[in-house]
Order: structure tokens, then C-alpha cells, then sequence
């Protein structure tokens, strides 16, 4: 069973913020949307209730903050794969693709910021 279920996002701009993960969340395998007129929501394949879902709703007064999201991949390729996209979409990368030293264990990621200042990860680690 996947342990994440969902992440409700501040953005400071949706159509900043729907440009962006429109094209971010498919690589990560959340295809299915579910668009209301407040609340933007990407999806996996997966029976509800543990499909695992993303949403992002406008906040006129966002604030960045100092949380991370992380998604998971199944190998290194995988997120030199995201990373492209992330290069694609014009994303601010603060690091990586690549392996993370300070971390323990055999950790691949790509850190980055969305066009609203929310930090995210991709992540392939082995323990």
C-alpha cells in the first residue's frame, strides 16, 4: 500500500502553478484530474480511498515556507528523467540530479522550488 495519500498546496498563482505541475505531476504518475473551479486536483490510477492525490488551491497572500515534498522513484534514471522535465518546465533547481553525500545510505534527488517558492523533491534511496 503507498503511504502517501495527498498534499494540499498554497500556490500564489494558479495559472503559474497549473502550467508547472500540469506537466510535473503526469511524470510522476499522478494522471488523473479532477478540476473544480477552487481546487486543482492531479491523481494516481490507484481505488479510492488510497489513490494517492495532489491539489493545489490560489492563495493571493502566499508565503513559501520551509517544508519539503518529496515523490519517490524507483531508480537514479527516474530522476534524472524528472530532472529534464523540471528543466523543461523552467523550474528553479536548487540541486542535483544527483547523489547527495550528506545523506545516509545510497540518496539520488533533484531539489527545486515551483514558481510559487514551494520546495520539492524527487527521490531514489536506498538504505
Amino acid at each position: 500500500m503507498n503511504p502517501f495519500s495527498h498534499i494540499d498546496l498554497r500556490v500564489a498563482d494558479m495559472g503559474a502553478a497549473l502550467e508547472f505541475y500540469g506537466r510535473l505531476l503526469p511524470a510522476l504518475g499522478f494522471t488523473l484530474r479532477f478540476h473544480g473551479p477552487v481546487w486543482k486536483v492531479f491523481a494516481t490510477q490507484a481505488e479510492l480511498p488510497s489513490a494517492a492525490f495532489f491539489s493545489i488551491v490560489e492563495d493571493r497572500g502566499h508565503r513559501p515556507n520551509a517544508n519539503r515534498i518529496a515523490f519517490w522513484r524507483e531508480s537514479p534514471e527516474d530522476v534524472d528523467r524528472i530532472g529534464e522535465v523540471l528543466n523543461e518546465i523552467g523550474a528553479e533547481i536548487e540541486s542535483g540530479p544527483g547523489r547527495v553525500e550528506e545523506y545516509p545510505g545510497e540518496y539520488y534527488a533533484v531539489f527545486f522550488e515551483d514558481p510559487s517558492g514551494n520546495l520539492l523533491e524527487v527521490v531514489h534511496r536506498v538504505m
